[in-house]
């Protein structure tokens, strides 16, 4: 029976696995320990609602040595290059060639973590977006030494199980969806520092403005759709009045440093209690799966 390993019992492994178990393919958890890797196979389960059975399997990531028929392995530990560097080099000597391996790093490029080990070709970034069970999108990112066959393998094995997977062929820092996204957060918080709009307004802007479109079709569709002509003109208008700092802003910073960091802290642009975290979170999900429902409509 084929079956994806999964490195980590954190949130994240969890719902990488829920991904694979939802799709019908045995899942083995690997943990530090029996007893979280158990506990993260339970809550992946419950998050697609499946039944548990044989065919999931939990296990000790230093002692794991059955990996027959295994076709995929995706390592989603804590985010320390060490830690990630020493157990790559124990999969290099310990997992047979032909499978292939991945990160879930979003720091760490995979040709830092892959440094100088032997199967370094099979090994490529396997990048998920919270909540990964919900969110469709995989990056694939090539690192320097990995093969184009091995990665267009695991585009598929994603295709297979109602992923969609890209293909970053460059292992360049915040692969492709977070350069993206870092370039629209930085444009937002220059808008909002330089007292030219409201958080609220920003978020609105967004979400009812192009962020609506985009469940429909990419950004580049989009422009296919209006007219590149157009783009082009307002393009000449606004481009040079853009933010270009390389800098983060100064209001985040101070925020950090006073230990405002959001609903993790109950405090960032706006105050949270439990109550109101609760209440995001439900709504937050129940919009995802409302959205996902409109990217299934590829026809």
């Amino acid at each position: 029976m084929n079956y994806v390993a999964v490195i980590g019992t954190g949130t994240m492994a969890a719902g990488i696995a829920a991904g694979f178990i939802e799709a019908g393919l045995a899942v083995t958890i690997l943990g530090r320990s029996a007893d979280k890797a158990k506990a993260c196979l339970d809550v992946a389960i419950g998050l697609v609602q499946a039944e548990g059975n044989a065919k999931h399997r939990c296990g000790l990531i230093d002692q794991w040595n059955d990996w027959d028929d295994c076709i995929w392995v995706v390592e989603t530990i804590a985010e320390d290059l060490a830690l990630k560097q020493a157990l790559f080099r124990s999969l290099d000597e310990r997992v047979p060639a032909h499978i292939p391996i991945g990160s879930n790093s979003s720091a760490y490029p995979i040709s830092k973590i892959a440094e100088g080990l032997k199967t370094a070709e099979r090994m490529m970034g396997a990048h998920y977006f919270m909540p990964a069970e919900v969110v469709p999108l995989v990056e694939i990112v090539m690192g320097e030494k990995t093969e184009l066959a091995h990665a267009q393998h695991v585009c598929e094995l994603y295709k297979s199980v109602n992923k969609k997977p890209v293909l970053v062929k460059k292992d360049i820092p915040g692969f492709l969806a977070n350069r993206i996204q870092h370039a629209l957060m930085r444009e937002a918080l220059h808008l909002i520092d330089a007292g030219i709009a409201s958080p609220e307004d920003v978020d609105d802007a967004v979400r009812y403005s192009f962020g609506f479109r985009y469940a429909a079709v990419g950004p580049i569709t989009q422009k296919e759709l209006s007219g590149w002509d157009v783009s082009c003109h307002s393009a000449k208008e606004i481009y040079p009045t853009l933010c270009n700092s390389n800098a983060i802003p100064q209001s985040i910073l101070d925020m950090v440093i006073a230990g405002k960091s959001g609903v993790k802290t109950m405090q960032g642009y706006w105050q949270w209690s439990p109550e109101k975290v609760k209440a995001l979170k439900a709504i937050y999900s129940k919009r995802l799966k409302a959205a996902f429902a409109v990217l299934k409509m590829e026809s």
